[in-house]
């Protein structure tokens, strides 16, 4: 498959929370491969360390990894104001870090839906929030939100995690009215069913379950962390400058 080339995102600062691993990482690599210049923040030290000498060797160029709980709002902020410091004014934003952790309704304790707020919904508001000021400074940038199917197929299991990922699309579509003046873009990512190795170890070991999803799916193909990866760029790049308030499914048309 030809892959898209974005030169204009070439020398962009480009902020991906919770890209050690997964679609997060998926998205550093194709970030890093237009040459832009890739920051990334994410709790696993050692998954980030190993993918920043991973990108180092087939990029050229080592983005820069932070270490950082996204449940700590001001550790975030720090790390914002860090990336700032260390390569400038951010472009693009994209708000990947989330938890789809399974829940038994009648068990889920207050702190357990705060857990699930926090991990999937709270971090992208104050993450958006310390980055919008860089935009200004620079006249424009593009944030990109990760929602998810699960809210609109209602997913079982996932009450906590679906009412999070509804709720970044209705941020999304706020904060792109707030700040369409300002030139930036505010739009959300909701992916189908992609099968990481977090995904396989957790939730789908059996095949044919994955195989039984996919029969639902449209186009009957695996939907990857890359194709999740090629639609931010795309919302990233100066091809979508007029595209805001929106949310994209990347699902293969899963039913």
């Amino acid at each position: 498959m030809t892959q898209t080339s974005y030169s204009g995102l070439a020398g962009r600062v480009v902020l991906v929370t919770g890209g050690a691993s997964g679609i997060g990482a998926a998205i550093v690599r194709a970030f890093a491969a237009q040459q832009a210049r890739v920051a990334f923040l994410d709790v696993d030290a050692e998954a980030g360390k190993a993918l920043v000498e991973e990108v180092a060797v087939a990029s050229g160029h080592a983005p820069l990894f932070l270490p950082c709980d996204l449940l700590d709002i001001e550790a975030l902020r720090e790390a914002i104001a860090e990336v700032r410091g260390r390569l400038g004014d951010a472009a693009v934003l994209v708000n990947n870090a989330a938890n789809d952790q399974r829940q038994v309704l009648a068990e889920v304790t207050p702190a357990a839906f705060d857990w699930m707020i926090g991990v999937n919904l709270k971090h992208v508001f104050f993450a958006a929030q310390a980055i919008v000021p860089q935009m200004q400074a620079r006249g424009g940038g593009s944030i990109i939100n990760m929602s998810s199917i699960a809210w609109m197929r209602g997913a079982p299991g996932l009450q906590v995690y679906a009412a999070a990922k509804a709720a970044i699309v209705g941020f999304t579509n706020s904060l792109a009215r707030l700040v369409g003046p300002d030139r930036i873009r505010v739009n959300a990512i909701a992916p189908g069913m992609v099968i990481t190795e977090r995904q396989r170890r957790l939730w789908y070991p059996d095949e044919k379950t994955i195989a039984d999803m996919r029969s639902r799916q449209i186009i009957p193909d695996a939907v990857t962390p890359e194709d999740i990866a090629r639609m931010a760029l795309f919302l990233a790049s100066d091809d979508s400058q007029r595209i805001t308030r929106q949310c994209f499914q990347v699902d293969a048309g899963l039913a």
